[in-house]
């Protein structure tokens, strides 16, 4: 690399996403990048012109390991939608004109599936024009939802801490006994897919059943056959414990937090934003049966718990990074890096480039056979996909008995 290279990362924050911009910035680095830009809150915020210098943040080996261990965002996130490029040629002007300033040879954007939607149209907006500056991208999400890649780095330390999580909601919901039993609801992040709360299943083991029902979006929630299950279950013991998504949807499209009040702010994309779900569930149970219920939302500590992180996760999201950028050097664009799965017992995997307009604006669902028959777990199949990818710790860089992170002013 002769030039500079701009990085963003755009869309929910993980506890991963940060070790995948440390390799974007190492990997720079060391193939002759002059300069490493990060854009503050991502192509929002590079259209106004908010960027930084990463070399001015990550100055010592410390600053790289502390960054690889701080979750959420470190440049700031946006949900910003580019406009079709036929429908306002000015905003592309703009981001060409300033990456000519910027020097930019490379642009890398972490993200999911929006993001490569931004990849996707940039890319063309480039191959249209004839400019030279390259366009990856580079994957990051939770949901583990992108298409033709094995897995998302982000999802496996959250799959991690969702396991973990539920594991010590069910040892806590034994503590007490209740007259009618208790339903403990959990919430779990998924608008479409359900592959964080199929991990609840990773509870599951030698000292532990696991939770008694779990609810994924890919499959119509019967709120009545959901009750007559719940009953059967207090028959048979003090406790139920209960993984729900929190995009799950009755047989007519209608999303089970919906029945409570109607959901009436979407993001730019057009999303709804889904919340209680749990609370819902927790009410209508209480109400059906009488017994002492409890609604948990894990909310944002999903994304964000780097002190539960998977190092399989972390160290993926790290390799993602150094892909990308190395995908950009050696002339690639229009492409988001994915990991291969090479085998499971060892686990090994690899990093290839696909096409973002084959990614941009799809989901990879839950498989229907990775589901059990009634609709209410998920199968040995599913756990096994997942539980290599939750293996491992990331020692935490500890002060005053508090992890550190790395930091940077957020008036910038």
């Amino acid at each position: 690399m002769k030039r500079n290279v701009i990085v963003g990362q755009s869309g929910g924050p993980t506890a991963a996403i940060n070790s995948s911009l440390a390799g974007v910035y190492r990997t720079a680095k060391d193939r002759g990048a002059n300069k490493v830009y990060g854009m503050l809150h991502g192509i929002q915020g590079l259209l106004q012109e908010r960027y930084l210098d990463l070399s001015e943040y990550i100055t010592t080996e410390l600053d790289a390991e502390l960054l690889k261990r701080t979750p959420a965002a470190f440049l700031g996130s946006c949900r910003f939608k580019l406009p079709e490029i036929h429908e306002d040629k000015g905003v592309y002007e703009k981001i060409f004109s300033i990456l000519d300033k910027l020097d930019i040879e490379a642009f890398i954007y972490i993200g999911g599936n929006d993001s490569m939607d931004t990849i996707k149209k940039l890319s063309d907006y480039a191959i249209v024009t004839g400019h030279p500056t390259r366009f990856i991208g580079c994957p990051k999400t939770i949901d583990n939802d992108l298409a033709l890649t094995d897995h998302t780095p982000g999802y496996g330390s959250a799959a991690k801490y969702i396991g973990t999580s539920v594991k010590e909601i069910i040892r806590d919901s034994f503590c007490l006994e209740y007259s009618k039993g208790l339903v403990s609801i959990v919430e779990i992040m998924g608008r479409n897919a359900g592959w964080l709360t199929g991990a609840a299943a990773l509870a599951r083991g030698e000292d532990c059943e696991g939770p008694d029902l779990i609810y994924l979006p890919e499959i119509p929630f019967d709120l009545h056959a959901f009750s007559d299950k719940v009953k059967e279950l207090l028959s048979r013991k003090p406790s139920v414990v209960v993984a729900v998504s929190e995009g799950i949807r009755t047989a007519d499209g209608t999303y089970v937090c919906e029945l409570g009040s109607s959901i009436d702010f979407v993001d730019a994309f057009g999303h709804k934003q889904l919340s209680g779900t749990a609370s819902y569930l927790a009410s209508f149970i209480a109400g059906e049966i009488g017994c002492k219920t409890r609604a948990i939302e894990l909310s944002s500590l999903q994304r964000s718990a780097s002190h539960a992180a998977s190092r399989v996760d972390i160290l993926e999201a790290y390799q993602v990074g150094g892909a990308a950028v190395k995908a950009a050097d050696e002339g690639d664009s229009g492409k988001m890096v994915v990991l291969q799965r090479l085998s499971d017992d060892p686990y090994q995997c690899g990093t290839e480039v696909k096409d973002v307009h084959k990614i941009a604006n799809d989901e990879k669902l839950v498989p229907r056979e990775w589901v059990n028959e009634e609709g209410t777990g998920v199968t040995d199949e599913f756990v096994a996909y997942v539980r290599p990818l939750i293996q491992g710790d990331v020692s935490p860089v500890m002060v005053d008995g508090i992890p550190r992170h790395l930091f940077r002013p957020y008036n910038l």
